[in-house]
């Protein structure tokens, strides 16, 4: 794990006791091809500390279909190395906008099945605003930026996916002051 410094702006609220006394929040990313458990993740997530308020977390699977095709495997490539470096980037700029307690990412690579697991996300803060926006903001920002390539197979044969407009118009509108 790795530690960040919390946000010292926040819009929601006042920042958290925790924020206050300096503490750093706890930063987790791991890409690898075995499955994982949501809610061991999740207890994982807490500090132990009892500062945690909420903990927002988003698990994302492989689609049956896409784009109206079925789609019956999905294979994720990624660059060793710079795929987890580009993620705890986004983490951290996570928690330079919102006063984090932990966040965490699990990204699956390799040959998935529709239906399975592919990605989660958690993010632990004193407040539920911080917690919901800052785990949607790493989500957008993972579609966008770190470093995966996907080949979608089905009956109509395999192709590679190509970036979608919508994906980076949600992540352009975390673009600019964080408190907007």
């Amino acid at each position: 794990m790795r530690a960040c410094a919390m946000a010292t702006k926040w819009p929601f609220s006042r920042r958290s006791p925790v924020a206050e006394l300096g503490a750093q929040a706890l930063l987790a990313v791991s890409v690898q091809t075995a499955d994982f458990d949501v809610a061991a993740l999740q207890r994982n997530l807490l500090a132990g500390a009892q500062a945690e308020g909420a903990v927002a977390c988003f698990t994302g699977y492989v689609r049956a279909a896409n784009v109206g095709q079925p789609v019956s495997v999905m294979e994720l490539e990624h660059y060793p190395g710079m795929t987890e470096s580009s993620i705890v980037n986004i983490l951290e700029q996570a928690c330079g906008r919102w006063p984090l307690l932990a966040a965490s990412v699990v990204h699956r690579v390799g040959r998935l099945r529709a239906g399975d697991q592919i990605v989660w996300v958690g993010v632990a803060s004193a407040h539920r605003e911080a917690a919901f926006s800052a785990c949607e903001f790493i989500m957008d920002y993972l579609k966008n930026e770190a470093p995966f390539w996907k080949r979608e197979e089905g009956p109509q044969g395999s192709h590679w996916v190509e970036a979608r407009a919508e994906d980076s118009a949600r992540a352009a509108r975390w673009d600019g002051d964080p408190s907007a």
